[in-house]
């Protein structure tokens, strides 16, 4: 009987950035709009405050995670050079530290020496890129994809709080824009917690106790200085 097994590993590069995007997407948007708020903005001046929030921080999140993750794809592709370079210049040496990597692992020598040498034989690069660098394609960087995911992610996650601004009569904004924005952000939470396999618990407070203190800290600001945006 075939044995179906489901991982998540390799959900791990774009659900980072489409977390991340999406969680800074309401925090930093609600925040903002919050602090104009209670500096005593009028509607427009709220949209117009989160509109500029919502496409500065795209673009920061997108240049942002392009720059960082290719940083790591250049790292890792000069380490795959000189491996590569090293497979060809001293084939033993490299034969014997793929040997070692194994017999820590568990296996006796012989089946170590063994599995290093059809290893070796199939994709000696690809083999020294797994169990020595810690290089694999699941893992590898991505920056394009960590970079369209956290921009969208984001746009998606900032115009949340702007749907609440147009919907919610002025009298409720305040409360009412701290409370979906916090349900929001409960919601996504919930949801990587999900496509994660991790806690849900741990997940919806982790992202809910940072969103409003982000929320509290802002409206703070907006009030202390009490102008018209």
């Amino acid at each position: 009987m075939r044995h179906s097994e489901r991982h998540r590993t390799h959900r791990t590069g774009w659900l980072r950035a489409a977390v991340l995007g999406a969680n800074d997407g309401i925090v930093s948007t609600a925040s903002l709009v919050l602090g104009v708020a209670a500096a005593g903005a009028d509607t427009r001046g709220l949209l117009v405050a989160g509109v500029a929030g919502l496409v500065a921080g795209a673009m920061s999140m997108a240049a942002g995670e392009y720059v960082s993750v290719s940083s790591q794809a250049d790292t890792e592709r000069a380490d795959l050079a000189r491996e590569g370079k090293e497979l060809a210049e001293n084939p033993t040496q490299e034969h014997a530290e793929l040997k070692t990597i194994y017999a820590k692992r568990g296996l006796d020598e012989a089946l170590a020496s063994s599995v290093a040498t059809q290893l070796t034989q199939h994709d000696a690069l690809a083999a020294h890129a797994r169990d020595e660098l810690g290089i694999s394609d699941t893992l590898a960087a991505k920056p394009v994809q960590a970079a369209l995911a956290s921009a969208g992610t984001f746009a998606v996650g900032a115009a949340l709080p702007l749907l609440m601004v147009l919907l919610l009569p002025g009298s409720l904004l305040m409360w009412g824009l701290a409370g979906s924005s916090l349900f929001f952000l409960a919601l996504l939470g919930f949801l990587a917690a999900r496509a994660g396999g991790s806690p849900v618990i741990a997940s919806v407070m982790r992202v809910t106790f940072w969103g409003a203190l982000a929320m509290a800290l802002t409206a703070g600001v907006g009030t202390l200085f009490g102008v018209a945006a």
